[in-house]
């Protein structure tokens, strides 16, 4: 994973115990009961390694899919559940006030009762607020007020109605902080679902639009007026997508870089006050005329300020009305969630909601996150991973570093600059080395949970916004310790690991190093291969966007990537739904690179010796086995399409496959010959 705008990371201090989770670990991997051994190795890997499982794993009704991954995230849930149900039972008497505002916190979004009891009372004010609105003047203010407020906020940071406005370091100055506005606004995950032609995506909008409808008569419109608000709602959100750059688009980030004055601004889409609306969000010293932003998608923001004029205020009041509806209702009663879960389900297939506790770990998670964080890792990552950790990623940069000196297609100007890069690479590992202060979230529990929530939404978007006109903090984590994944940031030119992460079967310590580096070790080379993907590879050392290729090494590496693109293309996930080469260009890299660089880091940690055959496989095998089993997943089908349409990561069985058929190491290890399914006529080699 990636990340560009700031994500306002959650903040805390806590020093509080989880449970162990020792008991409850899997087997050390290559689980040999996971395996279909029927089908051969160089025929399909993937079943040949996670078959049996496949065939006799059930996913829950309340999830849209199950495997390695969420068998890591429930355990860590069931550890921060503990922490959060003591906390809550002793919130009133705790000294400590990060652990009572936490205690309050998930007692609120616990009380299902009082929920059910206040229903929709908690929108009254900013749903009367919208409802007063009578000037282009009112709705530019309130479109300010909602952005402080997070409302609108999209899935990578940020928030603000129509478009999004967050902070960003600065692409082409990346050690200072900037304001950024972009596209957003959007119901639906991005602006392909408004225009697909097919009978599932026609289906699914009307689905939407019966959804938004049902939520407006739950507030108090009668029927006929709900219906006319969510249409009207509908066709501005799809006039707002037709000016959406797509997935594919928003994939190149010199594109997204127009940095301008504040007065620019104007010039671009006139009819919006934006210094006041930069005073309206708690940041006066921006609304200076010549103060510097950047408008990354320039056709959004003016389509939307023509819209904000041009639309009747009816329209817009709705539309308002809408998103605070979609951000709070589901912490409104269980009306309000089944219909929620309702349209959700549509989406990913599940058959029954979550248990209540684990959606407020979640919310707690995302608002308090450090704050539990700190309790994880004290009982569940032990300094002895840290430094094991710590060397495998040492390891894995020096295989790179290596990788790098022998790329054919890449001459001696590139590869010196390119392993600058490698060598300047900040590792993060675990848990933020500072923890962050709680000290202005005011949490009440004699307030409503919405209320509460409104406040920790807040408190998160003052915090990012903040940032601005101040220089990059490298220290800032943007994803909480207890969370299962890791990321690349280019502009911080860093690769982040959290301790959630570190767990079997991804790292396990009673594995042997075989597996260890085909799973986890797998896992770090994709995200220091991201520093090198099409997109990462337009970073340079410091963070800045900026060419730092030859052109002729640029021509050749664009050349491999294209092939990326055609296998990844070919390949089908879901019915006849195809993967899309382009958005899922960088992933792709990424995996067959991380794979490689892994590969060849577990060598080099063998120090010339030969690896042991245990339990009947090579150390080669092992290592294979070890990477396929730790993306052993299954999806329903509804997940399936729409991981497809909107996310840059390929379906896990074409992330084990695919790159495996590209490298020799493979085949040498398994045996398999020309002609095999595993084995692609014309290999792609990269890094």
């Amino acid at each position: 994973m990636r990340c560009r705008t700031i994500l306002p990371a959650a903040l805390a201090t806590l020093a509080l115990s989880a449970p162990a989770l020792a008991g409850t670990l899997p087997q050390p991997s290559p689980n040999r009961a996971y395996m279909d051994t029927t089908c051969s190795p160089c025929r399909d890997f993937y079943q040949f390694t996670n078959g049996a499982w496949l065939a006799t794993a059930e996913i829950p009704p309340s999830y849209s899919n199950i495997g390695a991954g969420r068998e890591m995230a429930d355990r860590n849930q069931e550890a921060l559940r503990s922490v959060l149900e003591r906390v809550s039972a002793g919130a009133a008497g705790q000294p400590d006030a990060t652990i009572r505002k936490l205690g309050h916190f998930y007692g609120l979004l616990m009380d299902s009762a009082r929920a059910d009891r206040e229903g929709a009372a908690p929108l009254r004010e900013p749903l009367a607020r919208i409802a007063a609105i009578r000037t282009q003047a009112d709705l530019q203010r309130e479109l300010a007020r909602l952005s402080v407020s997070g409302v609108g906020a999209g899935p990578w940071g940020g928030g603000g109605l129509p478009f999004r406005f967050g902070a960003e370091p600065d692409p082409t100055s990346s050690r200072d902080m900037i304001a950024q506005f972009t596209q957003g606004g959007l119901g639906l995950p991005d602006r392909d679902y408004y225009f697909r032609d097919d009978e599932k995506s026609k289906k699914l909008r009307a689905d939407y639009v019966t959804f938004m409808t049902n939520m407006f008569v739950l507030v108090g419109d009668a029927p006929e007026a709900a219906a006319r608000k969510a249409s009207a709602v509908f066709a501005l959100e799809t006039a707002l997508a037709d000016s959406c750059l797509s997935p594919v688009q928003m994939r190149d980030p010199k594109a997204l870089v127009h940095k301008m004055t504040v007065r620019e601004l104007g010039r671009l889409a006139p009819g919006f006050d934006w210094p006041a609306y930069l005073t309206g969000v708690g940041l006066p010293a921006l609304a200076s005329p010549g103060t510097i932003v950047d408008v990354a998608v320039p056709g959004f923001v003016q389509r939307a300020v023509r819209l904000l004029n041009d639309e009747p205020l009816d329209t817009w009041r709705a539309y308002l009305e809408w998103n605070v509806v979609r951000s709070r209702a589901v912490w409104c009663g269980q009306k309000f969630f089944e219909e929620a879960f309702a349209f959700q389900a549509k989406m990913v297939g599940s058959r029954a909601p979550q248990p209540r506790w684990k959606r407020a770990a979640t919310v707690c998670d995302g608002m308090m996150g450090e704050a539990l964080g700190q309790a994880f890792v004290e009982e569940n990552f032990p300094a002895s991973s840290k430094a094991r950790m710590l060397q495998m990623v040492d390891n894995l940069q020096g295989a790179l570093r290596e990788r790098i000196a022998s790329r054919p297609w890449m001459g001696a100007a590139t590869k010196k600059q390119a392993t600058r890069k490698l060598d300047t690479v900040l590792k993060k590992i675990g848990y933020p080395d500072r923890w962050r202060d709680y000290s202005g979230l005011a949490i009440d529990p004699a307030l409503s949970v919405v209320t509460n929530l409104d406040r920790a939404t807040e408190f998160q978007r003052r915090y990012e916004l903040s940032m601005i006109g101040k220089p990059v903090d490298r220290s800032l984590w943007f994803m909480s310790p207890p969370t299962v994944n890791a990321y690349y940031n280019p502009t911080f030119n860093e690769i982040v690991f959290p301790a959630g992460i570190l767990m079997p079967p991804q790292f396990d310590p009673r594995a042997d190093e075989a597996v260890n580096y085909g799973a986890i070790g797998m896992v770090i080379g994709h995200e220091l291969t991201h520093g090198f993907d099409d997109q990462g590879q337009q970073y340079d050392a410091e963070g800045n966007l900026k060419d730092w290729w030859t052109p002729e090494d640029a021509t050749r590496f664009s050349a491999l990537a294209d092939q990326v693109v055609r296998q990844y293309d070919a390949y089908v996930a879901v019915d006849t739904l195809h993967l899309n080469g382009k958005l899922t260009l960088g992933e792709n890299i990424a995996d067959l690179g991380g794979l490689t660089i892994a590969f060849h880091a577990w060598k080099r940690s063998l120090g010339g010796k030969p690896a042991p055959v245990i339990d009947g496989f090579t150390g080669e095998q092992r290592f294979f086995l070890g990477f396929a089993q730790g993306w052993r997943r299954k999806f329903r089908p509804e997940m399936l399409r729409t991981q497809v349409l909107s996310d840059p990561h390929s379906t896990a069985y074409w992330r084990v496959n695919g790159p495996l058929s590209n490298m020799e190491e493979f085949r040498n290890a398994f045996g398999c010959k020309a002609g095999d399914a595993m084995v692609r006529g014309e290999s792609i080699v990269i890094w």
